[in-house]
């Protein structure tokens, strides 16, 4: 079976339901041809030097990867260092990048839930909303009879997707009023008479790209020659980037801090002392859900002076192995899942890109 670079981003984006990631991250694919042919396929954590060789050297036409590559806007790609000239070494070597980050850290068997399992935590469940892209809810009005039609062609258009669910709406039943004037063509009822019409209110939430199509497809399909809908702008379905749970014993804080050290690595740092029975995780950059959870002890990344002294007059403790080291059993997931997708992936995950390093 021929595998190409749009096939495979297409089912790993269904897989991690990519329009989970905060509006902010540049997620999917990101660079390269969608046409190419895909025969190997690697997993890495981020693409930065070092990763770049590898992937060109070992002949890899996709990388699926945590960390976007670009991830503020750029106005060239001209070859030298930075994210601008790797984007064009892997261009120039046929290497395309699908990038997950968000969308695999919110997802169930994700990066947030990995990092959980890792330090043992159970029972987790999800805190830290994080929303994505601009969304908007479409509502219009229409003959109970015609309301499949209309709903369905908006669907079809892109409207009422919520994570792995398709054809979304929330239906109720009314009655709508209208007086048609000269020139008009009513579907039901006549000129100069005040008509009651059983109508269906017919709701669908819609990402903003996709509003203009949804519209034109609703006014298609709608048997009105002038149907009434509004567009509201909303902000619904975020993922959970938290994870927090129970612990099998309480224990002291710094044995919570040697565990991370043992499980994690990184270069770990501790503020708040005590007896902990709860905790709470985020992967990656967590500094600001340091108050958002319920444990008694949040372990994430890059906390800075003024988080951490706010979540110690809170009373919660914090640990901080680093931004990296919080990602990594989310990374190993990250390939066990892309393995299961297309044969024989390339393990690059051990390629890693944390600076710190202990003196």
């Amino acid at each position: 079976m021929i595998r190409t670079v749009r096939g495979i981003a297409d089912q790993l984006g269904a897989q991690f339901v990519l329009d989970k990631a905060a509006g902010w991250d540049p997620i999917g694919l990101q660079l390269g041809d969608p046409d190419a042919v895909v025969k190997r396929t690697a997993v890495c954590h981020e693409i930065n030097e070092v990763t770049v060789e590898h992937l060109t050297e070992g002949h890899i036409d996709l990388a699926v990867v945590y960390h976007p590559l670009l991830f503020n806007p750029v106005t060239s790609l001209v070859a030298g260092p930075g994210p601008a000239g790797r984007a064009h070494r892997l261009i120039a070597s046929g290497v395309a990048v699908v990038v997950v980050h968000t969308a695999f850290d919110v997802m169930a068997g994700g990066s947030a839930d990995a990092l959980a399992d890792a330090l043992g935590v159970r029972d987790a469940s999800g805190f830290g909303p994080i929303w994505g892209g601009e969304t908007a809810k479409i509502v219009t009005f229409a003959p109970a009879e015609q309301a499949e039609t209309v709903g369905a062609a908006m669907a079809a258009a892109g409207g009422g997707r919520i994570g792995r669910y398709s054809n979304c709406s929330f239906r109720s039943q009314g009655i709508g009023t209208f007086l048609p004037t000269s020139g008009a063509n009513p579907f039901s009822g006549q000129a100069g008479v005040l008509s009651q019409e059983d109508e269906v209110r017919l709701e669908m939430v819609c990402p903003r790209r996709r509003i203009d199509a949804v519209v034109a497809a609703l006014v298609a399909a709608h048997p009105y020659d002038e149907p009434a809908y509004d567009i509201i702008e909303t902000k619904s379905n975020a993922g959970f980037v938290g994870r927090q749970g129970s612990l099998n014993e309480p224990i002291d804080v710094a044995d919570l801090a040697d565990t991370v050290a043992i499980r994690l690595g990184g270069v770990v740092r501790v503020a708040g002392s005590g007896v902990i029975s709860t905790v709470a995780v985020v992967p990656g950059s967590g500094g600001g859900f340091l108050l958002d959870h319920d444990a008694d002890a949040i372990v994430t990344g890059d906390v800075s002076h003024h988080q951490a002294t706010a979540a110690m007059a809170a009373g919660k403790a914090v640990v901080d192995p680093g931004h990296i080291a919080t990602e990594r059993p989310g990374v190993k997931a990250l390939y066990a899942a892309v393995a299961k997708t297309v044969d024989n992936a390339v393990d690059m995950t051990d390629l890693d890109p944390d600076p710190w390093k202990e003196r």
